[in-house]
């Protein structure tokens, strides 16, 4: 039996038969996050952000995380990790997603084709090792990034652990035609607006980075640890929407 055409716009990616992601909505249980926010070269991170969104200059800051998501519908079991700059954007404060390294190809396809996250290949890793939560990131063989803080030393107020989630963030879509000319080139939005916040906790920290050419997070080199937290919630994600069109400017 032949696929009717009428209900090829029902499948949002290939094979038809097999795709490579479910539909969403994608709802997360327990997903828990190891967040620490650095202080940066100003340089470094102008050179990382694209207009029109603004950086503070006399705060230049970028975030580490690393996510691990143990429950999450449609897409299983998989840990993400990257960098993330806090930014404004017509005077609304957010963060634009820098860069995402993922070990799910699912999680992967879906979050740069549905939306615009940019996730590559990687082997994120986030556990307890004794008295310490620790965060890798390796991408092949090879280790680009290792954060450590205290386990759970000082519960964080849970509305200031929703307020740090639930930031909008900012992403560059990205698409071209068979041509190889750009057919979409957008400055998207997106904001994690059901939360439930189970755990929040802070504590010493402590974050290494290592150059590599691919996986170039050393590229905002750490100056020093700001702050660092510990969230365990529940989410679920938004669709994001275009809001400044490059094409256009």
């Amino acid at each position: 039996m032949k696929i009717d055409i009428h209900d090829l716009s029902k499948n949002l990616t290939t094979p038809l038969t097999a795709p490579a992601y479910s539909v969403p909505t994608y709802k997360f249980v327990n997903r828990e996050y190891l967040n620490i926010v650095y202080r940066t070269d100003v340089n470094a991170l102008r050179a990382a952000v694209p207009e029109p969104l603004e950086i503070d200059e006399e705060s230049p800051l970028v975030r580490f995380e690393v996510m691990w998501m143990p429950d999450v519908s449609g897409l299983g079991v998989y840990t993400e990790s990257g960098q993330v700059i806090p930014v404004q954007f017509n005077n609304e404060e957010g963060d634009y997603v820098h860069s995402m390294y993922v070990d799910n190809f699912p999680a992967i396809a879906s979050g740069r084709e549905l939306t615009a996250y940019p996730k590559k290949w990687g082997a994120p890793k986030l556990y307890v090792d004794s008295d310490t939560l620790v965060g890798t990131l390796d991408y092949g063989s090879l280790r680009v990034a290792t954060a450590t803080m205290g386990y759970k030393h000082v519960e964080l107020d849970l509305e200031e652990a929703r307020k740090e989630i639930c930031r909008p963030n900012f992403m560059m879509k990205i698409a071209t035609d068979y041509n190889g000319q750009l057919r979409i080139c957008d400055l998207v939005r997106t904001q994690i607006t059901d939360a439930h916040i189970k755990g929040a906790w802070t504590g010493p920290a402590r974050l290494q980075l290592f150059e590599h050419a691919l996986a170039p997070l050393a590229d905002l080199p750490v100056q020093e640890v700001v702050s660092a937290s510990h969230i365990v919630a529940d989410v679920t994600l938004n669709p994001a929407k275009p809001v400044y069109n490059y094409l256009l400017h």
